[in-house]
């Protein structure tokens, strides 16, 4: 079984984000990157199911510029056999994404394909649904188990009533959650090893896809400050603040 893993670069976690004075968008000059977290876990979950004996080719898939090869080589040193590249300057929102992993789909094949729920940039949730919707592929989205059993793949998911077991035929799309494992840490010489492995890197237009924006961002800006807290001296003036200042009550 031949899995794809799509990988995307952001900004770190623990960095605080600034959004530029223009309002433009976030200020990435000179910020920590690294791979998303969501998709370090669909990393490690497609290279838990080759040392099951499941898989036996891991493709890690990056779209963006040259600085991507980074993140590919993490994905490489967590444990992916080989790096594509889909390298552009163009600003890419999911449908582009989903276009583009479409056309990787249909010359690699791949039995599975497992990528994060969303990025923390975007905060999308787009990508992985209307990759199956292209690909009419079944897809399991919030994934937080999963098992491979012949030519089906057994999904729990995460719904908001409490967990959802199903079953889908392979080819398939799966979206991870938080809860489906925890990342393993790179070790120093799997970094090294990652260095010689293979990749490709390609161009939007080799694929076939007009990857150019279809929406515009007008303005982004930063959520407004919390005011300061105040202590009160009794229950009826909290009730009086809540009912007459707050108006939640």
């Amino acid at each position: 079984m031949k899995i794809l893993v799509p990988v995307k670069r952001v900004v770190d976690y623990n960095v605080k984000v600034r959004v530029k004075s223009d309002g433009t968008g976030v200020d990435i000059a000179n910020v920590k990157m690294s791979m998303n977290p969501f998709d370090e876990i669909a990393v490690e979950e497609a290279v838990r199911l080759k040392e099951k004996g499941v898989a036996t080719e891991i493709i890690a898939v990056s779209c963006g510029d040259a600085k991507c090869q980074e993140t590919l080589r993490t994905a490489m040193a967590i444990g992916a056999d080989r790096g594509i590249l889909v390298e552009t300057t163009e600003e890419l929102q999911p449908l582009a994404v989903a276009k583009l992993l479409k056309a990787l789909v249909d010359k690699e094949q791949p039995q599975l394909i497992i990528l994060g729920k969303q990025a923390i940039d975007d905060d999308a949730n787009q990508t992985g649904q209307m990759l199956a919707a292209l690909g009419d592929l079944p897809q399991a989205t919030f994934a937080s188990k999963v098992e491979v059993s012949g030519d089906k793949v057994s999904v729990t998911r995460e719904v908001d009533g409490g967990l959802e077991t199903i079953s889908l035929s392979l080819p398939a799309v799966i979206t991870t959650d938080l809860r489906l494992n925890e990342p393993r840490y790179v070790t120093l010489p799997n970094i090294m090893k990652a260095k010689k492995k293979q990749l490709d890197t390609v161009k939007p237009e080799d694929l076939g896809v007009d990857v150019k924006p279809r929406l515009k961002t007008l303005k982004v800006s930063e959520p407004p400050k919390r005011g300061a807290g105040i202590k009160v001296p009794d229950v009826a003036t909290l009730v009086e603040k809540l009912k007459n200042e707050a108006k939640v009550i």
